[in-house]
C-alpha cells in the first residue's frame, strides 16, 4: 500500500524566503528594501500608474472625442513581382484567387498592387487600390485592371 503514495523527488520542494531574519539568511536587516526612502517605510510606496511626478500615460491620452481607429482600413500590400511568379497566363486576380494562392492572409480584405517587378503574362486584376506604375505594367502585358469599390460590390449583389 505504502508504494502507491505520490512523493517529490528529493530536492524538488524548497522552502519558502523568510525574509527579515538575521544576517545569515542573506536578506536579513533591510529585507530587501534598501536604506531608508518611501519604499522602506511600512505603507510605503507609489499608488498604480503613478510615474514620479511626471504626468501619467492614463492622463496624457485623450479620454473624449473622436477617433478613426475602430473604422481604419489597413491595405495588404503585394508587387506586380508575387504576382507574375504565382500565377499563370490568362487568370483573374482578385481577392479569392490571392487567398487560395496564399498570397494574402484569409482576413485580408483590402490589397493594393504596387509596380515592383515585371510581369509577362496577361492577367484580369479585380483589387480595392493599384499604383499608377502597376497599372502601366498591367497594361502593357496586355491585361486589364478593375478597381473594385464599395459601392460596385454592392451593385453586383
Amino acid at each position: 500500500m505504502d508504494d502507491l503514495i505520490l512523493k517529490a523527488p528529493a530536492g524538488a520542494n524548497r522552502n519558502k524566503k523568510r525574509i527579515g531574519r538575521g544576517p545569515g539568511s542573506g536578506t536579513g536587516k533591510t529585507a530587501g528594501k534598501g536604506h531608508k526612502g518611501q519604499n522602506a517605510r511600512s505603507g510605503g510606496g507609489v499608488r498604480p500608474g503613478f510615474e514620479g511626478g511626471q504626468m501619467p500615460l492614463y492622463r496624457r491620452i485623450a479620454s473624449r472625442g473622436f477617433s478613426n481607429y475602430p473604422f481604419k482600413k489597413v491595405y495588404k500590400v503585394i508587387n506586380v513581382a508575387e504576382i507574375n511568379e504565382k500565377y499563370s497566363d490568362g487568370e483573374i486576380v482578385n481577392l479569392e484567387t490571392l487567398r487560395e494562392k496564399k498570397i494574402i492572409k484569409k482576413n485580408d480584405n483590402f490589397v493594393k498592387l504596387l509596380g515592383n517587378g515585371e510581369l509577362t503574362k496577361k492577367l484580369e486584376i479585380t483589387l480595392g487600390k493599384v499604383s499608377v506604375s502597376a497599372k502601366e505594367k498591367v497594361e502593357k502585358a496586355g491585361g486589364k485592371i478593375v478597381i473594385v469599390t464599395e459601392e460596385t460590390k454592392e451593385s453586383r449583389e
